[in-house]
């Protein structure tokens, strides 16, 4: 085994890593990806001789690939693009895979993605590596340029927000969860608006992405009555449901005349939907879905 093979084969023993870190820094499998490998093309370059940490090196160094993205997300994105969804998680029920797990570990589903994707680079930056992660504050401080107080203060802004949004965990039944969202697609597809509501939190969330070509369709439904209609008016009733996990919690691939038409996630608290997030960008649902389709 060549020096180059070598330095490959140790690469691979952090990418699951390397790709959870990116993935909760971009909300996007694809960048994640990207990520990760502009983080192995540095690493190609530059070689391992003088590097007594590789994975501290291998991480600090996707989280400032990310950073730079970040920013140039933050310059670049439209305005009126509305509601953007992170991508989540897809697995076939009960059969989350060994890659995936890091993916999902520490992490309290598709809503947590949703709050980072508000935050600042470098807030986003400073909660991920220190409260996902762990990483101490004196190394995130080298990587934003600030002083190890000021990323402390950047990690507590962050971490204040995600607490204001109230995220709640969902029920850890499983089977619980997917009774509920079973019932919820039979009532959808019934026309049935009461057995909708009573399935609804009173507070419920619908999150609908349709992407950057569709921004006037990417609204936010609050309520359970104005999210039943939504609802109602949203089911196709020749749509195929297909029950997969949506980071890790129950939820459904769409398709329709078998091309994959949206992704849904539900979070469930206490046998009650809270939140509805719904992808509907084609190519986004394509990409995403394709796994779990394939494995059927």
């Amino acid at each position: 085994m060549d020096d180059n093979e070598c330095l490959a084969e140790r690469f691979e023993e952090h990418r699951s890593h390397l790709r959870a870190v990116a993935h909760r820094m971009m909300g996007s499998l694809a960048e994640a990806d990207d990520a990760v490998q502009d983080t192995w093309l540095r690493l190609s370059r530059a070689g391992s001789e003088d590097v007594d940490n590789l994975g501290g090196w291998l991480t600090t160094v996707v989280a400032r690939v990310c950073l730079n993205k970040l920013r140039s997300r933050k310059v670049r994105r439209e305005e009126a693009l509305g509601v953007h969804l992170p991508d989540p998680v897809l697995s076939p029920e009960g059969a989350v895979q060994p890659e995936e797990e890091a993916l999902l570990a520490d992490s309290v589903g598709l809503a947590l993605l949703v709050v980072l994707d508000t935050l600042g680079p470098a807030e986003r930056l400073a909660f991920v590596l220190h409260d996902v992660f762990e990483l101490p504050f004196e190394d995130i401080a080298r990587m934003v340029d600030r002083s190890p107080e000021a990323a402390r203060q950047l990690a507590s802004r962050a971490r204040r927000r995600i607490k204001g949004a109230g995220i709640v965990a969902p029920d850890p039944d499983l089977r619980r969860q997917r009774e509920v969202v079973d019932a919820f697609f039979r009532a959808a597809r019934a026309g049935d608006f009461e057995a909708l509501v009573g399935l609804l939190d009173p507070d419920a969330v619908r999150r609908v992405d349709f992407g950057a070509r569709h921004p006037a369709l990417s609204v936010v439904t609050r309520g359970a009555a104005e999210v039943a209609r939504s609802a109602l008016r949203a089911a196709p009733l020749d749509a195929e449901i297909h029950p997969v996990l949506v980071n890790g919690a129950a939820g459904a691939v769409v398709t329709l005349h078998a091309r994959p038409f949206a992704v849904m996630g539900f979070s469930v608290v206490e046998g009650r939907i809270v939140e509805i997030d719904v992808i509907a960008d084609p190519e986004r649902v394509g990409r995403i879905a394709a796994a779990v389709l394939t494995s059927e």
